[in-house]
């Protein structure tokens, strides 16, 4: 059998704000991929803060049982970079490279690819070096098979001033935000960013498709969380959990097809080994979203979880979401929003200006995601939703102990280990 490439490529804090999912931004490049190949509407991350999502991807396991419950650049590190797929891969026979950013070791030596794009951590990780240094790549027909990582900054803050296309005049703000001329200039900003982010894939992909490589590379394309408004990034609602997926290559992802299963990103690892046919490491937690692409199963999962430790400061939660349902707890006493676990931006002005730091904060919430899909409205206190409640607190409990979270024992320790700037103080407002 021969084995196919395998392209990851991956944005910073995109949500699902991109042109195939249905939103009002210019992203062609996205929009031709999932047309070509296949689209999945429901997909989530892990957990909607940076290190720890992409850890969940590339290890295929959940980030408090790959130890990644923090940033990488505050100290936090994988309990065994052997796990992460470069090494896998690399059993397998796979050449490995990166270009661009990663967010899964503060020392990214430690992954262990066989080639980096330097500098591929602080400095020089836009699309306009990434993007070209990969196409390079591609164009020199690397050794066969590859797996090769393309990490672009965008559309992490701070944004850069919207091009006149992106008037925000005609600018709608995401769902959970008021609409209001600060935040229409706000999004007008991002959806310039997610622009030179569609630029970049669409300067890899076009490389990819000149080298003769297409047809034989496994092209998985997706971001981390959702995007860094309030409300959204670093939380368990579909606002800080949903991400874009579009995954086109060999293994029956072609044909522009729409997948509306509920899918997690550590399931995108058990789905590559089926298509290349390497054995899956046993601690590996996901499930092949394959039976979906033939079209043999509607569902591979009833329910499926996130989670947050730390961000910039400490703020433990779990969440199970179902079809119907989405449940969160807290494992901390606040009453009120962590602000620093959110990104400064004119949004986040606009918040603190309402009094947002006096908000409370339950500590149980539960959403109806039919009747409630912007997930406002907190039934968790209302009787009539108790035996709700109850079922999807045990489910939550289950999966806990199942995968011997260390919340159970108490509050997760921080990281002692080398670090860019520790961790905040959860009371501080500013960056």
């Amino acid at each position: 059998m021969t084995l196919p490439n395998i392209l990851y490529i991956h944005s910073h804090d995109t949500g699902r704000y991109v042109q195939p999912m249905g939103h009002a931004i210019s992203t062609p490049n996205l929009q031709r991929l999932a047309e070509q190949g296949v689209l999945f509407r429901q997909a989530f991350c892990a957990g909607p803060t940076c290190s720890p999502s992409r850890a969940a991807l590339l290890t295929g396991q959940w980030p408090h049982c790959c130890g990644m419950v923090g940033l990488a650049h505050m100290g936090f590190g994988l309990n065994d970079y052997s796990r992460h797929v470069v090494s896998v891969l690399k059993s397998a026979g796979y050449f490995t490279a990166l270009f661009g950013f990663q967010h899964e070791a503060f020392d990214q030596m430690r992954i262990g690819y066989d080639r980096l794009l330097e500098d591929g951590w602080g400095r020089g990780i836009e699309a306009a070096r990434v993007a070209p240094a990969a196409a390079r790549f591609l164009r020199e027909r690397p050794r066969q098979p590859f797996f090769l990582s393309v990490g672009m900054m965008e559309t992490h803050r701070a944004f850069p001033p919207h091009v006149p296309a992106d008037d925000p005049r005609y600018c709608l703000p995401p769902a959970p935000i008021a609409d209001t001329p600060q935040t229409r200039r706000d999004m007008a900003d991002f959806k310039t960013s997610a622009r030179t982010f569609d630029w970049g894939v669409g300067t890899v992909l076009a490389a990819l498709e000149a080298a003769g490589l297409a047809d034989n590379t496994l092209v998985i394309c997706t971001t981390d969380h959702g995007i860094a408004f309030p409300l959204m990034k670093c939380n368990l609602t579909d606002h800080g959990m949903g991400v874009f997926l579009i995954m086109r290559g060999p293994g029956g992802f072609t044909g522009g097809k729409v997948i509306d299963a509920m899918v997690s990103q550590i399931d995108v690892l058990p789905t590559v080994a089926e298509v290349t046919g390497i054995d899956p490491p046993g601690w590996w937690q996901g499930r092949s979203m394959m039976p979906l692409v033939r079209g043999e199963a509607a569902e591979i999962r009833d329910e499926l979880f996130a989670e947050i430790t730390y961000h910039a400061a400490y703020e433990p939660q779990r969440c199970v979401r179902t079809r119907r349902w989405k449940y969160i707890r807290r494992f901390d006493e606040r009453s009120r929003p962590v602000l620093v676990n959110c990104d400064s931006s004119p949004t986040r002005d606009e918040f603190l200006a309402v009094d947002w730091k006096n908000r409370p904060v339950a500590r149980e919430q539960l959403y109806d995601l039919f009747y409630d899909p912007n997930e406002s409205c907190n039934l968790a206190g209302d009787p009539a939703y108790a035996g709700v409640v109850r079922e999807m607190s045990a489910r939550l409990d289950h999966w806990m102990q199942e995968t011997e979270d260390p919340l159970l024992k108490g509050p997760v320790p921080e990281s002692d280990g080398p670090r860019a700037h520790g961790v905040r103080d959860p009371d501080a407002v500013d960056l």
